[in-house]
């Protein structure tokens, strides 16, 4: 989502850069326009029971901070797995790069 927004120049409405102007500004009604097209995106993007949770939501910048909370929580679950993983991974036959790059996966996804 993050590149998909920087490709269109929209990054701004979702990290708080560009504060929704007064009603009576000349740049609310472009604001207003290219928040809505933010808006929309980011309800499109996400499953059917997040997207009722988010519909009443009419600024970017909320919709982004509560999905990234649901999201940047984490699975204490899957850590653990991954950890475990890291942790007993061995290079048997593996060449030395395809070794690190399994080790690289693992740690890109533990963050």
């Amino acid at each position: 989502m993050l590149t998909a927004l920087s490709a269109k120049n929209k990054l701004e409405f979702i990290d708080g850069s560009v504060p929704q102007p007064l009603p009576s500004d000349r740049s609310y009604g472009a604001w207003k326009r290219c928040n809505n097209m933010v808006v929309s995106w980011l309800v499109h993007s996400v499953s059917s029971s997040i997207r009722q949770s988010i519909l009443w939501m009419d600024q970017a910048e909320v919709i982004w901070r509560d999905l990234k909370s649901r999201y940047s929580q984490g699975d204490l679950f899957r850590i653990s797995d991954l950890q475990f993983e890291a942790s007993s991974i061995k290079q048997g036959d593996l060449s030395v790069t395809d070794f690190f790059t399994k080790l690289r996966i693992i740690w890109d996804e533990l963050g």
